[in-house]
Order: structure tokens, then sequence, then C-alpha cells
């Protein structure tokens, strides 16, 4: 974080400075901001956020031991260091953020750019970052910190020297996305996709939608939605955009896109396409596995385009990221068992997306094996979805179809319906059921995805197969 004063950090977040030991309202920080004490080092802030399971008022103490300088409370503890006490401390720290992200663009060159879509904010963001680092100092989330304290956190690690700031932001609720965009006021907006993904949270897809757009509507007037036209719902937020006085840049596959690819072929050493823009053509070689990881390619170009970067320059870099992010199509095992896993999330199009690449990579002498677990989040149309999935997964004839744990029961029995019988399909009830059965069940020449949603776990059941065969 830039150098702050503990009295102007307490202004930014309206909260009551507690002053401990030699410090005074001048006394300087700039170290991490986190809600993890863990993360700590010299002259840190450790927030103290209240959760369902903890409470981080409990590791001030160790917070301090790791080199905190300040704690951001709602109460005071009884701890030797200054503390500034606020009514919420995950407010305070979206407050800090906005307040940190304002000076440094009044002084200097820092541009920003946010990322939404119901798939392939995380993909999309790694991918930007990789463009970007070339360019300037680059400021990208850890893994997938979306949320309201993880897009914060990510904020306050720029610095005066900073150039770029890639946020990704989720969707907890109608209102999230708008809250987190509207701390920094993104100067490109990308939206990549409306699915089914938290669609049950939202009550349909339609307020999905809605909650998506709400990074156009929080982005600067002057800035550039990237909106991807090759989905109806995203495509039209131009309007809104163009009501805003926005610029427009489409990425897609359709013809009317300023930046998109034709000629996609899939392959189990990666993905190639022709990116054409601008009226030229680029040979793509994405080392990335799944057809799907095009569109965050072509996302990432576009927005990168928009910041001054040539579409050569941009491939060039994209060709030299190995995986989008560990779980997330990863590429595990050996030539004879070779694992896919994609477990660190699931909705209905990356399951779809998935199972379309594990069979567009398999030969035919090999075995697809397809491991999947429930899709969480989707309200009323659980059981209709996972019904889809089950369906696709035997007309795409993967040859076994593993379903681990109770929940994505519904699955099998949809593949059972659907003619996957006499030992195609499995039910598992958990992890380590499956484990003994795949250990057991593999051979030479098969080809196997794991994915299921985070809070299912497979993403782990995935690491131990590839531990087996590597």
């Amino acid at each position: 974080m830039i150098a702050l004063s503990l009295a102007e950090i307490a202004e930014a977040i309206g909260g009551e400075l507690r002053l401990a030991g030699t410090d005074t309202a001048g006394t300087v920080v700039d170290g991490t901001v986190d809600t993890d004490s863990r993360t700590m080092g010299p002259r840190s802030i450790f927030v103290a956020k209240p959760g369902a399971e903890t409470d981080g008022h409990r590791f001030v103490g160790a917070a301090v031991d790791a080199g905190a300088a300040l704690a951001i409370v709602e109460h005071v503890v009884d701890v030797e260091v200054s503390q500034i006490v606020v009514a919420d401390a995950v407010v305070a720290l979206g407050a800090l953020a906005r307040e940190v992200v304002r000076r440094v663009r009044e002084k200097g060159d820092l541009k920003i750019v946010g990322i939404t879509g119901s798939n392939g904010k995380t993909t999309t963001k790694n991918f930007l970052a990789r463009i970007l680092s070339d360019e300037g100092e680059t400021v990208a989330p850890v893994k997938s910190f979306n949320n309201e304290v993880g897009a914060p956190v990510t904020m306050l690690r720029v610095t005066e020297t900073t150039r770029f700031l890639v946020s990704e932001f989720g969707a907890a609720a109608p209102g999230s996305i708008a809250h987190l965009a509207g701390l920094v006021e993104p100067d490109v907006a990308v939206v990549l996709m409306v699915g089914m993904a938290h669609a049950g949270g939202f009550g349909g897809i339609e307020e999905t939608a809605k909650a998506k757009s709400e990074l156009v509507a929080a982005a600067r007037a002057t800035g550039t939605a990237v909106l991807n036209v090759d989905d109806a719902r995203v495509a039209a937020m131009r309007d809104l955009a163009e009501s805003r006085g926005m610029r427009v840049v489409g990425f897609g596959q359709s013809a009317v896109a300023e930046v998109r690819a034709h000629d996609i072929e899939v392959s189990a050493s990666g993905t190639r396409c022709v990116i054409e823009t601008a009226g030229r053509r680029i040979p793509l070689d994405l080392r990335v596995l799944g057809a799907h990881h095009i569109t965050n390619a072509l996302a990432a170009i576009a927005a990168a385009g928009v910041l001054g970067v040539s579409a050569d320059d941009a491939v060039a870099r994209l060709e030299t990221v190995e995986i989008a992010e560990r779980w997330r199509m990863q590429p595990l095992g050996n030539e004879r068992v070779r694992i896919i896993n994609d477990a660190y999330n699931a909705s209905p199009d990356s399951m779809a997306a998935a199972l379309r690449t594990l069979a567009q990579i398999t030969g035919p002498d090999e075995r697809t094996v397809a491991v999947l677990g429930a899709m969480s989040e989707l309200g009323e149309s659980a059981g209709e979805e996972h019904d889809r999935i089950g369906l696709l997964a035997v007309r795409l004839n993967i040859r076994r179809i593993v379903v681990v744990g109770p929940e994505a029961r519904r699955l099998y029995l949809s593949a059972v319906g659907e003619g996957s019988w006499d030992s195609e399909a499995v039910h598992l009830p958990d992890q380590d059921a499956a484990f003994e059965y795949l250990r057991s069940e593999l051979r030479d020449g098969d080809r196997v995805l794991v994915k299921s949603s985070n809070s299912v776990g497979l993403r782990h059941l995935g690491d131990r197969l590839g531990e087996l065969f590597s």
C-alpha cells in the first residue's frame, strides 16, 4: 500500500483512532493490508473481520507479532497496537481501497480494468495481467479474489509506480458489482458472459444479466466497455454503455466483433485459432486446453488493445501462458493416464464446455472418463441443469461417467436414463470411494476430466489422481 499516516487512514474510513505506545497521528504505515493475520509483515494493517466460523479480533495479537502496526477493529482489543474503531470492518476496508486508488490515480498513470461474467473471470484476469505486465507494473488478484474482501485487498496493493490494476468482480447479490466497481470506477469494463452460475441467488438469468451490467454502469463515462457480442445478454449492454458516452469494443466469433476468432482447433496440447482485428489475421497457439478459453483470450486481447497494446504483442504474450490457473483445466498425470483437473468451480456452461473439450482431445484409441460432482447455487434450476449435463455426457459418448456425492445423484440418474448403463455410469458417495474406484478402474489411454463446484471439493480428488499417475 502507499504510505499513509494513521490520521489519514482514520479519516478515510471514518473511524476513531486509538494510539498505542510511541505512535502519533502522523505515524506512517505502508505495508500489506489484509484480513489474514498470516500475511502480515512490517508496517502492515490487519483488518479484524468478524466471520461465521471465527472472529478476526481473536487474531490481532498474532498479526502484531507478525509485524502489523495498525488494526482496524469493530471494538477495542486488548493488544498493544494502534487501532481504528469502525462500525463495519469490511466497509472500512473498501473505503480505504477507494482512497488509496484515488490518490494513486491522481498522481500517476494508473489505468483500471474491471472484469465480470458468469464464467471465465479468473482466466481472463490472468491472461490480461500477463499481457500488461510487460508494459508496466501490474496489480491483479491472487486466485479468485473478487468479493467484498478480496477485491479491496487487491486494490490496496497498488503503489505510486503501478500502471495497471486488473480487478475481478464477482456477484454475491444484486448490487455487489456496483459497490466493488464503484470503489475504483474502471477505465475498461469487460463483461464475458451471462450464464446460470449463481442464477439461483438472483432469481433467474435475466436478473443475473442486470447484476453483470452493473460493471458497465459503474465504469468511467470516458472509458470503454469490452463486450462479448456472442452472448446476446452481454451484447445488449451496448445500449447502456453508449447512453453513458462510453466507447464499445466487441469480441467473439461473430463477424460484427472488432476482435474475433475463427478456425478454432482443440487438441490435447492446447487450442489454436486465428485472431482477426483491424484488418489483420494473427495465428494464436494457446497452450491452455479448451475452446472456451479462446473467448477469454479475445477479451484480454481486446482490453489490452484499448490500453495501447498491439494485438501482435498480446498474442505473443498469451502464447507463453501454460495453464489458466491451478484447478482450471490443469493437466496432470502422465502420457498413459492424463488428468484434467477443472474442479475449482462449475456452472452448467463451464461443465458443458469442459465435457466437450474432453471429447475433442481424446483420440479414437483412448477412453473418456468424466468424474463429476454437483453444481451449486442454481436454485430452482438445479435439477434441470444436472439433468442436462447427464444427457450431454452420454451424447458426447463419454465412456465412463463417475458421479460423486449425493447432491449430484440426479446427474447420474439422467445419464442412466439416456442409456449409460452396465457400469458405464456409476454413482459413488464421496471422494474416497471415488478414488478407490478410479485407482482400480483407470487404465492406459484414459483421458480423465474432474469437474465440480468448489464447495464439493473434487479438486482435491483431481490432485490425488494426478499424483497417482505422475
